[in-house]
Protein backbone atom coordinates (compact mmCIF):
# COMPACT_ATOMS: atom_id res chain seq x y z
CA UNK A 1 0.00 0.00 0.00
CA UNK A 2 1.16 3.46 -0.72
CA UNK A 3 1.78 5.72 1.69
CA UNK A 4 2.33 10.11 1.54
CA UNK A 5 4.44 11.64 3.82
CA UNK A 6 4.60 15.30 3.98
CA UNK A 7 7.82 17.48 3.18
CA UNK A 8 8.46 19.84 5.71
CA UNK A 9 9.69 22.62 3.68
CA UNK A 10 7.82 21.97 0.50
CA UNK A 11 9.37 25.24 -1.31
CA UNK A 12 12.85 23.72 -0.67
CA UNK A 13 12.26 20.02 -1.51
CA UNK A 14 15.54 19.23 -3.13
CA UNK A 15 14.01 17.40 -6.40
CA UNK A 16 13.90 18.45 -10.15
CA UNK A 17 9.59 18.90 -11.08
CA UNK A 18 9.10 17.97 -14.68
CA UNK A 19 5.98 20.29 -14.91
CA UNK A 20 6.05 24.19 -13.91
CA UNK A 21 3.32 24.15 -11.83
CA UNK A 22 5.01 21.83 -9.50
CA UNK A 23 7.87 23.89 -9.19
CA UNK A 24 8.54 26.05 -6.01
CA UNK A 25 8.34 29.24 -7.45
CA UNK A 26 5.10 28.33 -8.85
CA UNK A 27 3.81 27.12 -5.46
CA UNK A 28 4.97 30.62 -4.05
CA UNK A 29 3.17 32.31 -6.88
CA UNK A 30 -0.70 30.44 -5.91
CA UNK A 31 0.42 30.37 -1.61
CA UNK A 32 0.58 34.71 -2.63
CA UNK A 33 -2.01 35.42 -4.98
CA UNK A 34 -4.67 32.41 -2.71
CA UNK A 35 -3.69 32.73 0.30
CA UNK A 36 -2.76 29.05 0.44
CA UNK A 37 0.23 26.66 1.85
CA UNK A 38 2.11 24.55 -0.24
CA UNK A 39 2.16 20.28 0.03
CA UNK A 40 4.52 18.32 -1.49
CA UNK A 41 4.47 15.12 -0.11
CA UNK A 42 6.93 11.86 -0.84
CA UNK A 43 5.03 8.99 -1.86
CA UNK A 44 6.39 5.72 -0.26
CA UNK A 45 6.38 2.33 -1.23
CA UNK A 46 7.63 -0.13 1.37
CA UNK A 47 10.16 2.19 2.05
CA UNK A 48 11.06 3.32 -1.34
CA UNK A 49 10.15 6.86 -2.31
CA UNK A 50 8.90 6.08 -5.56
CA UNK A 51 7.32 9.69 -6.70
CA UNK A 52 6.05 13.25 -5.43
CA UNK A 53 2.34 14.89 -4.99
CA UNK A 54 2.19 18.38 -5.50
CA UNK A 55 -0.64 20.67 -4.20
CA UNK A 56 -1.99 23.48 -1.85
CA UNK A 57 -4.63 23.98 0.68
CA UNK A 58 -6.53 26.46 0.98
CA UNK A 59 -9.92 27.56 2.82
CA UNK A 60 -13.10 28.61 1.18
CA UNK A 61 -16.11 29.59 3.35
CA UNK A 62 -14.03 27.76 6.04
CA UNK A 63 -13.75 24.67 4.41
CA UNK A 64 -10.26 22.96 4.03
CA UNK A 65 -9.80 22.32 0.39
CA UNK A 66 -6.24 20.12 -1.15
CA UNK A 67 -6.54 21.41 -4.74
CA UNK A 68 -4.03 20.22 -7.06
CA UNK A 69 -5.10 22.75 -8.80
CA UNK A 70 -8.12 24.33 -7.34
CA UNK A 71 -10.12 26.70 -9.65
CA UNK A 72 -9.73 30.12 -9.10
CA UNK A 73 -5.61 28.98 -9.44
CA UNK A 74 -5.36 29.89 -13.00
CA UNK A 75 -2.68 26.81 -12.66
CA UNK A 76 -2.59 23.74 -15.17
CA UNK A 77 -1.78 19.95 -14.03
CA UNK A 78 -0.25 19.38 -11.29
CA UNK A 79 -0.81 16.34 -9.10
CA UNK A 80 1.80 13.45 -9.16
CA UNK A 81 5.69 13.30 -10.50
CA UNK A 82 5.29 9.37 -10.83
CA UNK A 83 7.72 6.33 -11.21
CA UNK A 84 6.41 4.69 -14.48
CA UNK A 85 5.46 1.15 -12.43
CA UNK A 86 3.05 3.04 -9.98
CA UNK A 87 -0.59 2.93 -10.65
CA UNK A 88 -2.00 6.40 -10.44
CA UNK A 89 -5.08 4.99 -8.99
CA UNK A 90 -2.99 3.43 -6.00
CA UNK A 91 -1.39 7.22 -6.22
CA UNK A 92 -4.89 8.47 -5.80
CA UNK A 93 -6.54 6.44 -3.22
CA UNK A 94 -3.02 7.03 -1.08
CA UNK A 95 -3.43 11.15 -1.84
CA UNK A 96 -7.00 10.72 -0.58
CA UNK A 97 -5.96 8.55 3.02
CA UNK A 98 -3.30 11.51 3.71
CA UNK A 99 -5.59 14.69 2.81
CA UNK A 100 -8.74 13.32 4.38
CA UNK A 101 -6.48 11.79 7.77
CA UNK A 102 -3.10 13.59 7.58
CA UNK A 103 -4.18 16.92 6.41
CA UNK A 104 -7.36 17.56 8.06
CA UNK A 105 -9.06 18.49 4.23
CA UNK A 106 -12.83 17.66 3.93
CA UNK A 107 -12.30 18.21 -0.19
CA UNK A 108 -10.20 17.46 -2.32
CA UNK A 109 -9.10 18.14 -6.38
CA UNK A 110 -6.85 16.46 -8.37
CA UNK A 111 -5.77 16.97 -12.18
CA UNK A 112 -3.04 14.79 -13.42
CA UNK A 113 -1.53 15.30 -16.97
CA UNK A 114 -0.72 11.53 -17.12
CA UNK A 115 -3.76 9.69 -15.68
CA UNK A 116 -6.36 8.17 -17.69
CA UNK A 117 -9.92 7.50 -17.49
CA UNK A 118 -9.11 3.84 -17.85
CA UNK A 119 -7.12 3.70 -14.67
CA UNK A 120 -9.33 5.83 -12.33
CA UNK A 121 -12.50 4.58 -13.44
CA UNK A 122 -14.72 2.43 -10.64
CA UNK A 123 -13.39 4.61 -7.68
CA UNK A 124 -15.38 6.27 -5.21
CA UNK A 125 -14.90 10.31 -6.61
CA UNK A 126 -16.25 11.93 -9.34
CA UNK A 127 -14.35 11.83 -12.23
CA UNK A 128 -15.37 15.05 -14.32
CA UNK A 129 -13.52 15.72 -17.63
CA UNK A 130 -11.12 18.49 -18.39
CA UNK A 131 -10.94 19.64 -21.92
CA UNK A 132 -8.33 20.97 -23.65
CA UNK A 133 -6.25 21.49 -26.99
CA UNK A 134 -2.27 20.52 -26.89
CA UNK A 135 0.07 21.21 -29.57
CA UNK A 136 3.18 18.73 -30.42
CA UNK A 137 6.09 20.92 -30.59
CA UNK A 138 8.50 18.01 -31.65
CA UNK A 139 7.85 18.27 -35.41
CA UNK A 140 10.13 20.33 -37.41
CA UNK A 141 8.89 24.24 -38.28
CA UNK A 142 7.88 23.57 -41.57
CA UNK A 143 5.48 20.72 -40.43
CA UNK A 144 4.27 22.81 -37.62
CA UNK A 145 3.50 25.40 -40.59
CA UNK A 146 1.77 22.99 -42.79
CA UNK A 147 -0.42 22.06 -39.58
CA UNK A 148 -1.98 25.48 -39.28
CA UNK A 149 -5.46 26.21 -41.09
CA UNK A 150 -5.33 27.70 -44.42
CA UNK A 151 -6.80 30.81 -42.59
CA UNK A 152 -4.34 30.83 -40.25
CA UNK A 153 -1.44 30.67 -42.76
CA UNK A 154 -3.10 33.90 -45.00
CA UNK A 155 -3.63 35.74 -41.47
CA UNK A 156 0.00 35.38 -40.67
CA UNK A 157 0.90 36.33 -44.31
CA UNK A 158 -1.32 39.38 -43.88
CA UNK A 159 0.18 40.42 -40.27
CA UNK A 160 3.89 39.87 -41.82
CA UNK A 161 2.53 42.45 -44.75
CA UNK A 162 1.51 45.06 -42.17
CA UNK A 163 4.45 45.01 -40.77
CA UNK A 164 3.78 43.35 -37.29
CA UNK A 165 6.85 42.16 -35.49
CA UNK A 166 6.79 39.95 -32.37
CA UNK A 167 9.45 40.28 -29.65
CA UNK A 168 10.66 38.56 -26.07
CA UNK A 169 9.40 41.15 -23.38
CA UNK A 170 10.75 41.73 -19.51
CA UNK A 171 10.24 43.00 -16.56
CA UNK A 172 7.33 44.22 -13.86
CA UNK A 173 6.00 46.76 -16.33
CA UNK A 174 5.08 44.02 -18.88
CA UNK A 175 1.93 43.51 -16.64
CA UNK A 176 0.55 47.00 -17.15
CA UNK A 177 0.78 46.22 -20.32
CA UNK A 178 -0.74 43.06 -20.70
CA UNK A 179 -3.84 44.16 -18.29
CA UNK A 180 -4.77 47.09 -20.21
CA UNK A 181 -5.32 45.06 -23.24
CA UNK A 182 -7.02 42.32 -21.78
CA UNK A 183 -9.73 45.46 -20.23
CA UNK A 184 -10.04 46.69 -23.29
CA UNK A 185 -10.77 43.22 -24.34
CA UNK A 186 -13.18 42.93 -21.44
CA UNK A 187 -14.98 46.21 -22.07
CA UNK A 188 -16.19 45.35 -25.38
CA UNK A 189 -18.77 42.73 -23.21
CA UNK A 190 -18.98 45.51 -20.35
CA UNK A 191 -17.90 43.48 -17.81
CA UNK A 192 -13.92 43.40 -16.09
CA UNK A 193 -11.31 40.56 -16.34
CA UNK A 194 -12.04 37.67 -13.27
CA UNK A 195 -8.37 38.28 -12.03
CA UNK A 196 -6.65 41.70 -11.10
CA UNK A 197 -3.27 43.67 -12.13
CA UNK A 198 -1.53 42.59 -9.18
CA UNK A 199 -2.01 38.46 -10.06
CA UNK A 200 -0.21 39.15 -13.13
CA UNK A 201 2.89 41.45 -11.59
CA UNK A 202 3.24 38.38 -8.77
CA UNK A 203 3.78 35.89 -11.42
CA UNK A 204 6.41 37.26 -13.32
CA UNK A 205 8.18 38.27 -9.74
CA UNK A 206 7.95 34.41 -9.24
CA UNK A 207 8.53 32.87 -12.60
CA UNK A 208 10.67 35.25 -14.26
CA UNK A 209 14.17 35.04 -12.25
CA UNK A 210 13.32 31.50 -13.21
CA UNK A 211 13.74 31.54 -17.18
CA UNK A 212 10.02 29.28 -16.71
CA UNK A 213 7.86 32.60 -18.54
CA UNK A 214 8.12 33.45 -21.91
CA UNK A 215 6.51 36.86 -22.37
CA UNK A 216 5.86 37.97 -25.98
CA UNK A 217 4.88 41.51 -26.87
CA UNK A 218 3.44 42.28 -30.79
CA UNK A 219 4.28 45.62 -32.29
CA UNK A 220 2.89 47.41 -35.63
CA UNK A 221 4.87 48.54 -38.28
CA UNK A 222 5.25 51.75 -36.64
CA UNK A 223 6.60 50.19 -33.72
CA UNK A 224 3.39 50.61 -31.36
CA UNK A 225 2.81 47.28 -28.93
CA UNK A 226 -0.49 45.96 -29.70
CA UNK A 227 -0.51 42.53 -28.37
CA UNK A 228 1.04 40.62 -25.30
CA UNK A 229 1.10 36.99 -24.35
CA UNK A 230 2.01 35.50 -21.25
CA UNK A 231 3.31 31.36 -21.32
CA UNK A 232 4.76 29.79 -18.34
CA UNK A 233 7.03 26.59 -19.65
CA UNK A 234 9.46 23.83 -18.06
CA UNK A 235 10.28 20.38 -19.43
CA UNK A 236 6.96 18.53 -20.33
CA UNK A 237 5.09 21.28 -21.40
CA UNK A 238 4.16 25.11 -22.23
CA UNK A 239 0.93 26.39 -21.44
CA UNK A 240 -1.05 29.48 -22.38
CA UNK A 241 -1.80 31.35 -19.44
CA UNK A 242 -3.07 34.18 -21.16
CA UNK A 243 -3.13 36.35 -24.49
CA UNK A 244 -4.46 39.79 -25.27
CA UNK A 245 -4.80 42.59 -27.50
CA UNK A 246 -6.21 46.20 -28.35
CA UNK A 247 -9.04 45.78 -30.38
CA UNK A 248 -8.75 48.97 -33.02
CA UNK A 249 -5.36 47.06 -33.58
CA UNK A 250 -7.08 43.45 -34.36
CA UNK A 251 -7.58 44.21 -38.20
CA UNK A 252 -3.62 43.50 -38.31
CA UNK A 253 -3.53 39.63 -36.75
CA UNK A 254 -1.33 39.88 -33.84
CA UNK A 255 -2.68 37.35 -32.13
CA UNK A 256 -1.91 34.81 -35.11
CA UNK A 257 2.09 36.20 -34.97
CA UNK A 258 2.45 36.28 -31.60
CA UNK A 259 0.86 32.75 -31.30
CA UNK A 260 3.21 31.65 -34.08
CA UNK A 261 6.39 33.04 -32.77
CA UNK A 262 5.51 31.53 -29.20
CA UNK A 263 5.03 28.31 -31.02
CA UNK A 264 9.05 29.05 -32.54
CA UNK A 265 10.57 29.92 -29.38
CA UNK A 266 9.25 27.37 -27.03
CA UNK A 267 10.35 24.96 -29.69
CA UNK A 268 13.70 26.40 -29.97
CA UNK A 269 14.01 26.04 -25.90
CA UNK A 270 13.29 22.51 -26.01
CA UNK A 271 9.68 22.19 -24.86
CA UNK A 272 7.64 19.33 -26.55
CA UNK A 273 4.04 20.84 -26.04
CA UNK A 274 2.09 23.87 -25.79
CA UNK A 275 -1.07 23.21 -23.61
CA UNK A 276 -3.54 25.63 -25.08
CA UNK A 277 -6.25 25.10 -22.56
CA UNK A 278 -10.10 24.47 -23.42
CA UNK A 279 -12.05 25.14 -26.40
CA UNK A 280 -12.21 27.90 -29.80
CA UNK A 281 -12.06 28.28 -33.01
CA UNK A 282 -9.12 30.23 -32.97
CA UNK A 283 -7.14 27.73 -31.06
CA UNK A 284 -7.76 24.91 -33.37
CA UNK A 285 -6.41 27.04 -36.00
CA UNK A 286 -3.01 25.70 -34.94
CA UNK A 287 -3.45 22.00 -35.54
CA UNK A 288 -3.87 20.99 -32.08
CA UNK A 289 -4.61 17.29 -31.04
CA UNK A 290 -7.88 17.34 -28.47
CA UNK A 291 -7.42 16.39 -25.02
CA UNK A 292 -9.44 14.55 -21.80
CA UNK A 293 -8.08 14.16 -18.82
CA UNK A 294 -10.24 13.43 -15.59
CA UNK A 295 -10.44 15.53 -12.82
CA UNK A 296 -10.84 14.19 -9.49
CA UNK A 297 -12.91 15.32 -6.89
CA UNK A 298 -14.00 13.85 -3.56
CA UNK A 299 -15.58 15.16 -0.55
CA UNK A 300 -15.25 14.12 3.08
CA UNK A 301 -18.55 15.09 3.98
CA UNK A 302 -22.17 14.61 2.70
CA UNK A 303 -23.17 18.19 0.82
CA UNK A 304 -20.08 19.38 -0.14
CA UNK A 305 -20.10 18.56 -3.57
CA UNK A 306 -23.50 20.18 -3.94
CA UNK A 307 -21.94 23.00 -2.30
CA UNK A 308 -18.73 23.32 -4.13
CA UNK A 309 -20.87 22.93 -7.51
CA UNK A 310 -22.96 25.91 -6.10
CA UNK A 311 -19.80 27.67 -6.02
CA UNK A 312 -18.44 26.98 -9.25
CA UNK A 313 -21.65 27.96 -10.68
CA UNK A 314 -21.41 31.41 -9.59
CA UNK A 315 -17.38 31.69 -9.59
CA UNK A 316 -18.56 30.78 -14.12
CA UNK A 317 -21.33 33.56 -13.74
CA UNK A 318 -18.49 36.42 -12.63
CA UNK A 319 -16.17 35.19 -15.28
CA UNK A 320 -19.01 34.65 -17.90
CA UNK A 321 -17.43 31.29 -18.71
CA UNK A 322 -15.15 32.58 -21.44
CA UNK A 323 -11.16 32.86 -22.33
CA UNK A 324 -10.06 36.03 -23.78
CA UNK A 325 -7.52 35.76 -26.66
CA UNK A 326 -7.55 39.16 -28.02
CA UNK A 327 -9.40 38.52 -31.62
CA UNK A 328 -12.65 38.23 -29.39
CA UNK A 329 -14.45 35.90 -27.25
CA UNK A 330 -14.56 32.10 -27.61
CA UNK A 331 -16.89 29.56 -25.18
CA UNK A 332 -14.34 27.69 -22.91
CA UNK A 333 -15.71 24.15 -24.00
CA UNK A 334 -13.87 22.20 -20.40
CA UNK A 335 -13.43 23.29 -16.76
CA UNK A 336 -10.78 25.85 -17.29
CA UNK A 337 -8.00 25.86 -15.32
CA UNK A 338 -9.24 28.83 -14.05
Amino acid sequence: MLRLEKVDSPLEEPFAPRNVFQTPEWLRFIAKTQSAKPVVARIHDNGTCVGRFTGLVVRRFGVPILGSPFQGWMTGPMGFDLDPAVPRREAVDALMRFAFKDLGCLHVEVLDRHATFGELDGMRARLAEFYTYELDLRPDEDSLMAGLVSSCRRNLRKSEREGVTVEEAHGIEFADEYYGQLEDVFAKQGINPPYGLDRVQELIRCLEPTGNLLMLRARDGEGTPIATGIFPAHDEFAYLWGVASWRSHQNLRPNEALFWNAIRMLKERGIPALDMGGGGDFKRKFGPAERRIPFVRKSRLPGLMTLRDMAARFYWKRAVSAVVLGAGWEPEVGLSYL
